[in-house]
């Protein structure tokens, strides 16, 4: 079928709407007509040759929208339903199969592998299938595992970056570290990821967030969805700031920006038996240094993908919350219409909007 996707045909290239053509779904595979897509990170880094994904292709992965069309082999999947797309995973793997599909053995190859579901209309292949669905696009054909059915009552131009930014930063705090009473949690970089961790905590034992970042809009909006202190980072050395705040380190810290140098501050900021655990997406290849010493003495440094868990559980607990007023998420959205995509990211790295959307035509 013939669609509209934002193809970036370089490394640094830009996002060009263009007519492409989408294969029928396959075994195990739906068509989702996506009615919204929100706009992430690790959208802007791949683009920049740091995720080893082909280009030229289509990238996105927030994406939520309607089912179209069910391919073979498709269980408890029918047409209308109102679905957001979450991250794919096998269901054969050991760690599929010990409840951890955030850790699919087949993981680098369902979330980078470039599937050629996609092609330029003169049959040359477009690299498709980014985390499973490449949704910066009007159409998306994805694997049914990944798929969070959803009620038909709520804003689907709300609900995609449930299935990345928001599920990585509350997962981290809610599946991860659970903050026990009374505990500390200072969280590195106040963006969408950064602030849901922050939402998360209020909602958790932790009686001290802190959140740290460089853009005082970001540090104002902290403090409005749970951060009980803020540091900015340009004016204050945040681990020096962070012992004074808590006379001595953090119980937990959360690195949400993928900066090698914030890496380094986040593990330097927790004790003794103090865990960081490290969400933000660096460029392939990123090395941190850690001191062999304090961390040997009872800390715990822990990578978290996607804020672990089961898709479907992680998204329909947030969803409880931000009906109960818990978790206002909705807040951190700025619409674009798709045709503004680069706008939207412009908008997004310079601190002007937190989580940009798009609405699909």
């Amino acid at each position: 079928m013939r669609i509209i996707a934002a193809v970036v045909h370089r490394r640094h290239g830009d996002f060009e709407l263009e007519d492409v053509l989408l294969d029928e779904p396959g075994e195990g595979e739906v068509l989702v007509r996506v009615t919204a897509t929100g706009i992430c990170h690790t959208d802007s880094i791949t683009r920049h040759g740091d995720l080893p994904f082909p280009l030229p292709g289509v990238l996105g992965h927030e994406g939520a929208g309607v089912v179209e069309a069910v391919g073979p082999g498709v269980p408890g999947v029918a047409e209308g339903d109102h679905v957001v797309l979450g991250w794919p995973w096998c269901g054969e793997c050991r760690n599929c199969l010990d409840g951890r599909p955030r850790y699919c053995l087949r993981l680098g190859e369902l979330l980078v592998g470039g599937g050629r579901a996609l092609r330029r209309l003169d049959g040359s292949p477009l690299a498709s299938h980014f985390f499973g669905q490449s949704s910066f696009a009007t159409h998306a054909v994805v694997p049914y595992r990944g798929l969070v059915p959803v009620d038909t009552s709520l804003p689907l131009d709300l609900l995609g970056p449930l299935a990345c930014g928001l599920s990585t930063g509350a997962g981290a705090v809610l599946n991860v570290l659970r903050p026990n009473a009374g505990s500390s949690i200072v969280v590195f970089g106040a963006g969408t990821v950064g602030l849901a961790a922050i939402m998360a905590a209020r909602n958790s034992g932790a009686t001290r967030i802190i959140a740290v970042d460089r853009h005082e809009s970001r540090l104002r909006a902290a403090r409005r969805y749970g951060a009980t202190e803020v540091i900015n980072a340009t004016t204050d050395d945040p681990v020096g700031a962070v012992h004074e705040i808590c006379a001595g380190p953090a119980d937990f810290s959360l690195e949400c920006t993928g900066a090698v140098a914030v890496c380094r501050q986040a593990v330097d900021s927790v004790g003794m038996r103090g865990t960081c655990a490290l969400i933000g997406g660096a460029p392939a290849g990123a090395r941190i240094e850690l001191d062999h010493l304090s961390t040997l003495w009872g800390k715990r440094v822990v990578g978290v993908l996607g804020g672990e868990g089961r898709s479907t559980t992680l998204i329909t607990t947030l969803l409880d919350l931000h009906r109960q007023g818990r978790f206002p998420f909705d807040e951190l959205v700025t619409h674009f219409p798709f045709e503004r995509i680069s706008a939207a990211i412009e908008a997004a790295e310079a601190g002007e909007v937190i989580k940009p959307v798009l609405r699909m035509p």
